[in-house]
């Protein structure tokens, strides 16, 4: 079974910047899209942004101009650089996958903990 692994997660100042990487089990490109979401304490999951085929981008306004979604075939990871960050960007965020054939079929890592001081 596939598996999505984040790493990259950790405290940081506001302004600052991290990357966060998603390592996939197999090719990222048997995946029709991935994406990241985040979790804070007391809020539901909440989706940040998509890259899907062709590269096509999608984020959230919130995240809009400072949050970068990128992939690196040859190393089945897909990135998310994090940069502005603010103490209300503190939250787990997690790698999803999806595949839509045969059927529909979602993957979730495990998550990695940002925590943003202010």
């Amino acid at each position: 079974q596939v598996q999505l692994v984040e790493s990259g997660g950790g405290l940081v100042q506001a302004g600052g910047s991290l990357r966060l990487s998603c390592a996939a089990s197999r090719s990222i490109f048997n995946f029709d899209y991935l994406a990241w979401y985040r979790q804070a304490p007391g809020n539901q999951r909440e989706w940040v942004t998509t890259i899907l085929s062709g590269d096509r981008r999608n984020y959230a306004d919130s995240v809009k101009g400072r949050f970068t979604i990128s992939r690196d075939g040859a190393k089945n990871t897909v990135y998310l650089q994090m940069n502005s960050l603010k103490p209300e960007d503190t939250a787990i965020y997690y790698c999803h996958g999806r595949t839509l054939s045969p059927q529909t079929s979602d993957v979730w890592g495990q998550g990695t903990q940002v925590t943003v001081s202010s």
